[in-house]
């Protein structure tokens, strides 16, 4: 079966999205090798009018998806959780491609370092590469496609804020575009992530107290919701009937509580923007595991009806911007 090449282009700009794209080459065309196949190449080494010819074929003759992550979800969320924010749309896009054609993938290549689809069910098809978009044509069709689609966009936006010629730079921190920052204020499509523009916005009086800032967004408490709101899911999938929720003591609270079979499980919920640190369950140390044993004793002493039940400690680690359940286990 045929490899899935994921590429992104626009991490640096100071406005636009980041675009990342897949392509997936069917299997005769790797093996017939036309015209256009030994021109694909890592899209900056290409042409303008070259990437564009090279992009309509990819489109029309290959298997091909992108994932838009536009400037506000950058500031809200920060550039490692939208490369993988965008990645997954990118991939769900080439999918349902993929099988309107009956054609399918049994490896992904991403161009760089970073497992963008980690913590997913396809984690595990992935291998990266350094400098892919020059050595795997999977990869190099996925940046052409990324680059084009992306300038596509911007064009699209110089028309709507001629102003800044977002045509011309598309959205990079050229000099006439930091001129023009700075004269015309900014737009949606910048990037207040970008020191420059926070600086811009918070001389022109914009909050900006929601843009990322490295850690977990300030909301903590919506966070924590919606974490709360997708280990329900998660363990009501797993049969869980849930019985409780926020279980507060003067000492600890208790997130979810639930009963299975002959155990009623207290679920702490952890949740982390990435790994980085350990991820959510590194959180979860002698001293919590102390505090979430005396919970247990108060629920279990207050709450009728349920003598039967095993009680356990259990821990569910919530990841990404889309509140990813990674792992979820007893511990004691």
């Amino acid at each position: 079966m045929a490899i899935l090449g994921i590429d992104e282009v626009g991490r640096g700009p100071l406005a636009g999205p980041l675009v990342l794209a897949a392509v997936i080459l069917p299997d005769e065309i790797v093996e017939s090798q036309p015209d256009w196949y030994g021109d694909l190449k890592d899209s900056k080494k290409l042409s303008a009018k070259k990437r564009e010819k090279l992009a309509e074929i990819i489109n029309t003759e290959a298997v091909a998806g992108v994932g838009y992550v536009m400037a506000g979800e950058i500031d809200r969320l920060g550039m490692t959780e939208v490369l993988r924010l965008g990645a997954r749309r990118a991939v769900e896009s080439v999918r349902l491609a993929a099988k309107e054609m009956g054609v399918g993938f049994s490896e992904i290549i991403i161009d760089g370092t970073m497992n963008f689809l980690a913590g997913t069910s396809l984690e595990k098809y992935v291998t990266t590469v350094v400098k892919g978009d020059d050595l795997v044509k999977e990869i190099s069709a996925a940046s052409i496609v990324a680059k084009q689609a992306r300038d596509y966009y911007m064009v699209q936006a110089a028309e709507e804020y001629p102003e800044y010629g977002f045509q011309q730079h598309v959205g990079y921190g050229t000099v006439r575009h930091r001129e023009a920052i700075s004269n015309f204020g900014l737009c949606p499509e910048h990037r207040r992530l970008v020191k420059l523009v926070r600086e811009i916005a918070v001389r022109d009086g914009e909050d900006v107290g929601s843009v990322y800032d490295g850690g977990v967004s300030k909301n903590t408490t919506m966070i924590g919701n919606r974490a709360e709101e997708k280990v329900v899911e998660y363990l009501e999938r797993l049969e869980h009937q849930v019985i409780a929720r926020n279980f507060k003591t003067k000492i600890c609270e208790i997130d979810i509580i639930s009963v299975r079979g002959e155990k009623i499980y207290f679920t702490e919920v952890k949740y982390r923007k990435n790994d980085n640190y350990g991820g959510g369950v590194a959180a979860i140390d002698k001293k919590k595991l102390e505090k979430m044993k005396v919970g247990v004793e108060m629920f279990l002493k207050y709450k009728k009806g349920i003598e039967q039940y095993n009680p356990m400690l259990a821990v569910a680690d919530v990841t990404g911007a889309d509140f990813f359940v990674k792992d979820w286990f007893e511990i004691c």
